[in-house]
C-alpha cells in the first residue's frame, strides 16, 4: 500500500491523472475503471486538458464505471451516466460502444448484474481503477456491512450515504435509496487501484481504511489486502493517520 499525502487538491488530480497516463503510455487498449462524485473530477479535467493538447488518445480505452442509481434512466441529470458524458466522455475521443455504465432501469438487474461481470471479464479486466471514499469509509456502493466477497449487486443506501450525495439532489428526499454498484471483490480484481480522498470530513473513514483491522464494516479497508493501490490524500483526510 502506498500513501502520497499531497498540499492541493490541484497537485492530488495531476498525480491522480499520472497514473492514466503512465497507464495508457503503456497500453493503449487499457481497461479503465471510473468513479463519479467530486472528487475524480479534477483527474478527469487533467485527462481532457491532456487529450485537447494531443498527448492522449482513448479511442482504444475500454471502461467501466463503479455504479449507478437504481430507478435513474441515462438522461437524468443525476445518473451517473450523465455526469461521466459531463465530466469526461463528451470531451475525449472515446468509441460509445466502449463505454459501460451499469444501467439503473433494468427488468431483470440479477440478469443484469451478471452481464456486467461478463463484460469485465471479457474485456480482460480492468486494468486501472479509480476510487473515492464515503464518510462511513464505502468504496463504490458496497455500504458497511457489504461481503468483501461481493460481487456486482444491488444495495440499500445507508442514510450516511443518502445525506452526503443530496447536495446533488434539490433535497435529501429526492436522493435514490437503491443503487446498482461493483462489489468490493470485482474492485479486487483490479490490477492497480488509486483512492483519492480530500478534506476533514474523509478523515475518519481514511484512519479506518489504513489502519483498521480489514472487515466489511468498512470495505475500504479490504484494499489492504491489494497488492497495488495507492490512496492519494490531502492533510486533511490524513490528518488521523498514526504513521504518516
Amino acid at each position: 500500500m502506498n500513501i502520497i499525502i499531497l498540499d492541493t487538491y490541484k497537485e492530488l488530480s495531476i498525480r491522480g491523472a499520472g497514473f492514466f497516463i503512465q497507464t495508457l503510455a503503456s497500453n493503449p487498449t487499457a481497461v479503465l475503471g471510473l468513479a463519479t462524485g467530486s472528487t475524480p473530477i479534477g483527474v478527469y479535467q487533467q485527462l481532457i486538458e491532456q487529450y485537447q493538447a494531443g498527448q492522449l488518445d482513448f479511442s482504444a480505452v475500454t471502461t467501466f464505471n463503479l455504479d449507478e442509481y437504481i430507478g435513474l434512466h441515462r438522461d437524468h441529470p443525476q445518473s451517473y451516466y450523465s455526469f461521466m458524458q459531463q465530466e469526461l466522455f463528451q470531451h475525449i475521443n472515446i468509441s460509445p460502444d466502449r463505454i459501460h455504465v451499469p444501467s439503473g432501469v433494468e427488468d431483470n438487474f440479477g440478469a443484469h448484474c451478471q452481464w456486467y461481470e461478463d463484460a469485465i471479464i471479457a474485456a480482460g479486466g480492468i486494468d486501472l481503477q479509480i476510487l473515492g471514499i464515503g464518510t462511513d469509509g464505502h468504496i463504490a456502493f458496497n455500504e458497511p456491512g457489504t461481503a468483501l466477497g461481493s460481487r456486482t449487486h444491488l444495495t440499500d443506501l445507508d442514510q450516511q450515504t443518502i445525506i452526503d450525495n443530496a447536495r446533488f439532489f434539490d433535497s435529501a428526499d429526492n436522493v435514490p435509496r437503491r443503487a446498482i454498484t461493483m462489489g468490493v471483490a470485482t474492485i479486487m480484481d483490479a490490477r492497480e487501484v488509486i483512492l483519492l480522498a480530500t478534506g476533514e470530513n474523509k478523515a475518519v473513514a481514511i484512519q479506518a481504511a489504513i489502519e483498521s483491522p480489514v472487515g466489511s464494516e468498512c470495505t475500504a479497508s479490504a484494499l489492504q489486502n491489494h497488492p497495488n493501490v495507492t490512496f492519494l490524500l490531502d492533510p486533511a483526510a490524513a490528518s488521523l493517520l498514526t504513521n504518516q
